[in-house]
């Protein structure tokens, strides 16, 4: 009989480091990245909780997501992800999720990572591992919760596609890479610049810049 597995608790996420170009070359994965929220969605029996990236508890707000979670075949897991409200043509818009209430039945969770299973630590897996494993997880389990597709090409086409579409920009992953807390370069974000969310960036350090 082996060992007895626990859940893993609550961690600090993954931070991608940012860049003015994606890498290149096949040892990368790429992504959309989504305008919203970063969350950590974990499920432990019957409970289905959202926690932000400093641990406070959003789960009331996401019903939609949280029903999605518990449909979930599991016993316990834990999904790195990003709330989003996208508009009518499917794009995630950060304003229609930040104002009117709170709650929001509308809200999708975009999951791109497993960290834990059943009990098992995910995290020193490769991340095409953890991606699999994820892929089969959320597959049709609802419309609160989806999954976020990568694409093995190279990565200035995925960043061209993503802008195109209005988009954040991408985040590119290393292939073979474990999860790591905090600041890592083995997740490189670039941003687009005409994406609103630049715009509203810059407009928050110009508002810093003032009252200093």
């Amino acid at each position: 009989m082996g060992p007895r597995r626990s859940p893993v608790s609550f961690i600090e996420p993954c931070q991608p480091t940012g860049a003015a170009k994606p890498p290149s070359g096949a040892g990368w994965l790429h992504e959309i990245k989504m305008d919203g929220f970063r969350l950590m969605a974990q499920r432990r029996g019957v409970g289905g909780r959202l926690l932000t990236r400093n641990g406070n508890d959003w789960t009331e707000r996401y019903p939609s997501v949280v029903a999605a979670m518990n449909a979930l075949k599991v016993k316990s897991c834990l999904i790195d992800s990003e709330i989003t409200v996208c508009d009518g043509s499917g794009l995630p818009v950060f304003d229609l999720l930040r104002h009117g209430s709170r709650i929001k039945p509308e809200a999708v969770l975009f999951a791109f990572d497993l960290l834990e299973l059943d009990g098992e630590d995910l995290r020193p897996m490769p991340i095409e591992i953890r991606k699999h494993k994820l892929a089969h997880l959320v597959r049709n389990v609802g419309a609160g919760l989806q999954l976020t597709e990568h694409l093995h090409i190279d990565g200035t086409e995925m960043f061209e596609h993503a802008c195109k579409l209005g988009c954040e920009g991408t985040v590119s992953k290393r292939v073979g890479s474990r999860y790591v807390s905090g600041r890592t370069d083995n997740w490189i974000k670039v941003k687009n610049p005409a994406a609103p969310a630049v715009k509203r960036e810059a407009e928050e350090d110009w508002g810093k810049e003032r009252r200093r």
